[in-house]
């Protein structure tokens, strides 16, 4: 299909086989591979739109099942659209409503037609189908948008694995059918749980579908990191070269650098939001717990050389500070930071692939990086 969006691969390294690329949209061009941080409701928590441009962060990712609640689709249209309504002029990812599939599973009914939800903020009926995913999508009008699926739990048998993934199939070509919208791209999503023989023969169904870009979706949802990677050892290979890979809601550094290891492109999580908001941050050490005792006194930045304005203008102690007394801009802070981290994280990790050594990049990291009481599954949802 043709498609408004198209992925340049620039090099793969030689050294690991990882992969640099560029993603031209309409609002701009995306260097891969990237982490995009995710705007929920048309905002990068406690952010602004220029704030993340100064961080860095070419793409963002916004919430269509959320933005369909408040303010409504209809209202972002009239405004232009979210690139409009979040006074942001690069490149957007909305998401399709399928992980609210998921994630709100007790608020919900799936059928072939579609999903009924109970409203989570008032309990009104909410109807969300294929259709109206795309619908409510092009309203939105982002660079990018995702097919409505299915995501099945962890742990799921196998014949429940393979009904929700024939009929993410299903839906996905409905999807096809439904989006008009010329200036918009439409990404595929992978799924089958965690078999094998699911794993590949959804991808190799999606790729008969020629979508210009393919999410692999199911993952991080509560299973062990390693079974995580297996997946995606099964599952890259079988997309194709030309096209942009992209691990939904993956955002530990780890986590991000094994998905770059196993040739994927594009990566979102709320992690580094969400954790901020508690006082904690991510160095190249490690995860720091400001509001801890031990900041108290400490006059350092969060992170010696980082360039964020957290790091070039406060301490430990203050952030520490604002934290425990309850002030707002201790987690902007700290978010400040976590979001240039994983930029400057994936900006590196890029540089490394151009010159052949993201090897020995990995191991840097493992070297530095403190993994005793690393990140649980709940905090990388």
């Amino acid at each position: 299909m043709s498609s408004p969006v198209h992925f340049e691969l620039q090099h793969v390294c030689a050294q690991s086989g990882a992969r640099a690329g560029v993603l031209h949209t309409p609002h701009g061009q995306v260097p891969t591979p990237v982490y995009m941080p995710v705007g929920t409701q048309a905002v990068v928590k406690a952010m602004t739109s220029r704030e993340m441009v100064e961080l860095g962060a070419p793409i963002l990712l916004a919430n269509t099942y959320h933005l369909a609640l408040r303010p409504g689709s209809q209202i972002i249209r009239a405004a232009g659209g979210l690139h409009g309504f979040m006074a942001w002029d690069r490149p957007i990812l909305t998401d399709s409503g399928g992980f609210q599939v998921f994630s709100l599973a007790d608020l919900n009914r799936i059928t072939e037609e579609g999903v009924a939800f109970r409203n989570h903020l008032d309990g009104s009926a909410l109807m969300m189908t294929p259709e109206s995913s795309m619908q409510i999508q092009e309203d939105l009008g982002a660079d990018i948008a995702m097919v409505f699926d299915v995501c099945s739990p962890y742990p799921c048998d196998h014949s429940q694995a393979r009904l929700n993934m024939e009929r993410t199939h299903r839906w996905a070509q409905r999807c096809i059918a439904a989006h008009t919208r010329g200036d918009q791209a439409l990404f595929g999503i992978v799924q089958g749980a965690f078999y094998e023989d699911l794993r590949v023969e959804s991808a190799q169904a999606l790729a008969q579908m020629d979508f210009p870009g393919y999410g692999i979706g199911g993952l991080s949802v509560g299973e062990p990191k390693e079974l995580m990677y297996r997946m995606l050892d099964i599952t890259v290979p079988q997309l194709p070269v030309n096209k942009p890979r992209y691990l939904m809601g993956v955002g530990t550094p780890d986590c991000l650098l094994e998905g770059v290891l196993r040739g994927v492109d594009m990566f979102d999580c709320v992690l580094a939001t969400r954790i901020a908001r508690n006082g904690t941050v991510l160095t190249r050490h490690g995860r720091l717990v400001v509001r801890n005792a031990s900041c108290k006194e400490d006059f350092r930045p969060l992170e010696e050389g980082c360039d964020c304005e957290a790091c070039r203008h406060y301490t430990r102690a203050y952030i520490r500070h604002l934290i425990n007394t309850g002030e707002i801009t201790g987690a902007r802070l700290c978010s400040t930071h976590n979001l240039r981290y994983l930029t400057r994280l994936m900006a590196g990790a890029r540089q490394a692939i151009l010159n052949d050594r993201f090897n020995d990049y990995i191991k840097e990291f493992y070297r530095m990086f403190d993994m005793r009481g690393a990140f649980n599954r709940g905090e990388d949802a």
